[in-house]
Formats: structure tokens, sequence, C-alpha cells
């Protein structure tokens, strides 16, 4: 068993392979929120040259002497041992199998307060976290245990802690070389609210207690919507980052200060997100924090209560927001190109010739994604059929969420880490065949583009008709036959996207062959006459005025 578990926490160290995930988002809705009272949270796992597949860690029992290694990226620095818990819960994904979901964004912060001797990284607090508890409150106490005794080596981190009942924020940071633990500080989302988080600190002044929990070791507010580490003050205080009254202690403000960089390619993603779900005509009057000035505004809300429900198709297609329809819309002025795509080349910072320091927009879209996931608890259906988290490898706006309930025993091949590998194409990886059909989509969005939306709305289309019969047949099974139904239905779905996506792929390739395009009719090439897609009026616009009278077709 121990090799097992071993496995398991090294394969979810190996999503990202080496490479730090610092660019990810983060999206929460809370069960009033939803339109089915669904409490959902998401993630977009971005960071280039990794391949994020699905792990599989199955539920155990554990000797007393049983020990677990823990590892950094890679499998790289030394390894360390601490005790197995005596019972693990199976974990799919960042799901456990009571609907008890864990994700992440980094935001780095004081880089002072990193502990390189701590043994903890965010994504093993994270796993361990799943592993042992049953709620969102007992995995942030379980986070807090374990910083305690083992250290936190990595910087400063948000994550999102759900349950089926309850959606809850939490920022920590590490104090440093030399010592152990972390100042940390969570929050209940309400339930009638959404969230988000895009590698910023977002906690400012928060309801504090007058006395701590000596139980917990931390404190908790009387009405048990605010738990935080018992010296985040006393330590800010310390270290010089603040010197007011406790009541005016921001934790952003002590620990990540804002800068333009974080306004704009961090908040800006929180604010495309709320104007999907609030009055545009109130969330633009932020407008001016998000193009940098702080004069009047520094921050956005820390959450809002939508003006409708969210549902779960909601918020897929918000992760895959470009800015589209706002005053940052990637796909209308002359640098998304003669197609208008909502993408850019890297780098993210660059200088013109002279000299002046220019940057892209980052939108919570992007093609550095690993994967790509939306966690979805219903309390209302057992564990193994309730928590279902809709995934897929790459970019969110590039490939359809296939639901995969986190009642399996088993993972489809296509998503399973030997099956995913970065340095080596494969027809059998999901990474590479959503990779394959982004690329050629990616420059030539226009034209392309709409081919891959028909294709990714009727697996979407499909997997949601069929979810209140496979819910259904689920509650009727016994635990081990239900088990097995999931997974033959999980594998089934990542089939037919495999399917699907090869079909669109060789479809692409003839319809948009040479840049042009042949003439369709029901996703078939028909015989006729191509046509060239037009170029955008804003790249037209830029090329005569950059150009003069080069290419003006003279008067005959």
């Amino acid at each position: 068993m121990k090799r097992n578990i071993l496995l398991a926490i090294t394969a979810t160290l190996l999503l990202a392979s080496g490479y730090q995930s610092d660019a990810c988002t983060n999206l929460i809705v809370g069960k009033l929120a939803s339109v089915d009272g669904s409490v959902m949270c998401t993630y977009n796992c971005d960071s280039f040259g990794f391949a994020s597949s699905l792990s599989y860690s199955p539920a155990g029992k554990h000797d007393p002497s049983e020990m677990i290694a823990l590892r950094a990226w890679g499998g790289r620095g030394e390894t360390h041992y601490i005790p197995q818990a005596p019972y693990t819960f199976s974990v799919v994904s960042l799901m456990n199998e009571k609907q008890v979901s864990i994700v992440e964004t980094t935001w780095g912060g004081r880089p002072e307060l990193r502990n390189p001797e701590g043994w903890l990284g965010y994504f093993n607090l994270m796993e361990l976290a799943l592993q042992r508890a049953s709620s969102a409150r007992e995995a942030i106490q379980v986070m807090h245990n374990l910083v305690q005794e083992y250290g936190y080596n990595d910087t400063g981190e948000s994550f999102a802690v759900c349950d089926k009942d309850e959606a809850w924020i939490m920022e920590l940071v590490g104090k440093g070389e030399g010592r152990k633990g972390a100042v940390w500080v969570a929050l209940r989302v309400p339930d009638n609210a959404i969230c988000a988080y895009a590698n910023s600190s977002r906690i400012q002044q928060f309801p504090q207690a007058r006395k701590i929990d000596k139980k917990l070791g931390f404190f908790v507010t009387p009405d048990g919507q605010c738990m935080y580490s018992a010296d985040v003050i006393s330590f800010a205080r310390e270290m010089g980052y603040f010197d007011g009254a406790d009541k005016d202690f921001s934790y952003r403000e002590a620990y990540n200060p804002m800068t333009f960089g974080k306004i704009r390619a961090c908040e800006a993603r929180v604010w495309s997100f709320f104007r999907h779900h609030y009055s545009t005509e109130v969330m633009d009057s932020y407008l001016p924090f998000i193009k940098g000035d702080m004069s009047e505004i520094d921050h956005l809300p820390l959450w809002i209560v939508p003006d409708k429900p969210v549902s779960y198709r909601d918020i897929q297609n918000d992760m895959r927001d470009h800015y589209e329809g706002t005053a940052l819309d990637m796909t209308a002025d002359m640098s998304a190109g003669p197609w208008a795509s909502p993408y850019r080349n890297q780098p993210v910072n660059f200088q013109a010739s002279d000299g002046t320091r220019m940057f892209r927009e980052r939108p919570i879209g992007c093609q550095q994604s690993g994967m790509t996931l939306v966690c979805r608890m219903r309390s209302w259906l057992p564990d193994a059929v309730g928590g279902i988290t809709y995934f897929n490898l790459d970019d969110a706006t590039m490939v359809a969420y296939v639901p995969v309930y986190c009642g399996i025993n088993r993972l489809p091949d296509p998503f399973r880490p030997e099956n995913n590998s970065i340095t080596e194409f494969s027809w059998d990886s999901a990474f590479w065949m959503n990779n394959m059909v982004a690329n050629m989509v990616y420059p030539r969005w226009s034209a392309l583009y709409p081919d891959l939306l028909e294709a990714q709305t009727e697996l979407e289309d499909y997997y949601e008709a069929e979810q209140a019969a496979v819910d259904a047949k689920a509650r009727e099974l016994t635990p081990g036959e239900r088990a097995d139904y999931l997974s033959a239905t999980t594998i089934g779905y990542t089939d037919k996207m495999m399917k699907r996506w090869d079909k669109l792929f060789k479809y692409l390739v003839v319809k948009h062959n040479d840049q042009v395009m042949r003439p369709s009719k029901d996703g078939e090439i028909v015989p006729g006459r191509h046509t060239s897609p037009a170029y955008a009026p804003a790249f037209i616009d830029a090329v005569k005025a950059q150009t003069g009278e080069r290419y003006i077709t003279p008067q005959m």
C-alpha cells in the first residue's frame, strides 16, 4: 500500500512536470448562487510546457507505521517522509470521494517569506488535505496542522476549498527561512455569492475573534464564517509590514501589496468574470482601477451576488473568457491579426523601438493551460455521483469539458499520465489531440473557431442531456456497482470526445487547407469553389495606416 500512496502523491506533484503553475484562475459559486443548488469551483492550471493529466489515488486503511514520501516538483530535491493517516479518501483529480474540492492560484508575495527548509509545497498540501478531510472546514484545519508540523516551502497561495455545502477562500504564505507554519486567513463565501481568484491576494480586512480556539490552534469567529492563523497580524508587525490598529489590518497590503501588474494581469480576470454576472454599468465603473488608477478605487469586491443564478455551463464558458465585449476585448484591435484572434504570442511584456515599455492582456482563457476543470458538488445525491469534475487537458476555450465522476475507480486512458508525455506526441493522448486542433485554430481564429465551437457545443450538449439518466441509474446501484458504472460512463464520455476531436482535426485540415475555406454542409466537405476568410476590419485599417498608398488599388 505504501508504494501506491507514494505514486499517487508523486503523480499529483508531476502535474506540472517541474514547471511552476504560477498563472492560474479559480472561479467560485455558492450553493444559493447556482441554478440547482450545487457548489462549484474551477481551475485553469496555466504554465507553458506541461501536460496536466488526470490523477487518481484510491481510498485505503493504513498501518500506524506506514510512511509516505513528499517530493518537490519533478522529483527534485530531498525526499521527506511523514506518517500516513489511518484512513485516506479516494481522490480523482482535485475532488475526493466526499465531494471536497481544492483548487489554487499562486500570487507569490514577499520573497523573504519562502522557507526552503519546509517540507510541503502547495500541491502536497492540497493532495494530503483531500485524502484526509471530509469537509471544507476540516480541509483547512488539516492544511494548518500540516504546515505547523512540517513547514511550507512555496510562496503565497490562494485556495478555493469547497464541499457540497460550503465554499471557502483561503490565502496562505510562509514565514521565511527557518520558521515553520504559515500566516493565513480563510473566509466562507456567502451561499448567494460568486467569487474569483487570479494570481493576486484579495482578502483585505476580515472579521476578527477575541480568543483563539485552543483546540484548533487558530482563531475562529463566533459566527464560524472566518478562520485565521494565530499570528497573522502579529507576524506582520514583527516583519514591519503593518503598524496600525488590528481592526485596520489588511492581509493583502501586508503580504502581497497591489501593483499595476497585479491589477491588469490578475484582477482584470476577476473583473471580467463579475461583469458576466452583474450590471455591466456598475462593473465598468471599476475600469479606472483596472487600467491602473488607484486614486479613487483600489480594489474589486471580494465577492458579488450575481444578477441571476449561475449554471455549470455558464461557469464553463466563463473559463473561456478573453474580455470579449469589454474595453479590454482582445479581438478588437490590430494586434489580433488578420483573423481577430484573442490569443497573443509570448512574451507578455515587451519594448517598442523607442524604448516604451508595453504589455499584452492576460485573460482567463489562454494557450498555456495544461488542464482545465470545473468541480460541481451536489448535496442531494450520493457522493459518488454527486461530485463531478468537468475535465480536459489544454486550454478551456479549445476543448470540450468531459464529466468525470468522483466515484470512479479507474481512469480513462486518454487522461492517464503515461499517455500524456510533454516530450512525445501520441494519438492516445488527450493533451496532444486537443493541442493539435488548438494550434491550427489559434492563428486563423475567425475562420476556424466556428467549426471548433460547433463540435464543442455538440459534445457538451450531449453530456448534459445524458446527466439526469446517469444520476438516476447510479442512485439505484450498490456502491461497488456504482463505481464500475460511473467509471464505464466516464471512460465512454472520454472516448467519445477523442473520436469527435479526431474527426474535427481531419475536417479542419481539409476544409481550411492552404488558408482558404472549402464549402461544407452538415459537417462534411462538399464540391464547390473555395472562398477566402475575411480580414478583420481593425487589421485592414492598421495596414492602411502603416503602409499609406502602397496597397491602395488605383482608380483606372
